[in-house]
């Protein structure tokens, strides 16, 4: 892995867990936290986006629309969870 893959990665995760944040609130996770739920909802969107069959596209914005959603996802069962 490169330290390019690796900047993008953090770049992406970041800007798609702060969308996710913003859309679902009531989750403050801290700036290191929001990258991690970028990362997770990346893994969980691509997971997700494959089990439905959707098909998005490449690039940049692609992976950033895929993480916020699986962060988005994730953050929702994160507020379920804390309601139990």
């Amino acid at each position: 892995m490169t330290l390019d893959a690796i900047l993008t990665w953090i770049i992406v995760g970041g800007i798609a867990g702060l969308l996710a944040q913003w859309l679902v609130g009531g989750v403050a996770a801290g700036c290191i936290g929001t990258v991690v739920i970028g990362i997770l909802g990346a893994f969980i969107g691509g997971w997700l986006f494959d089990v439905l069959n959707i098909a998005i596209g490449t690039g940049l914005v692609n992976n950033i629309i895929t993480a916020f959603a699986g962060a988005a996802v994730l953050l929702v069962i994160v507020r379920i969870l804390r309601r139990l």
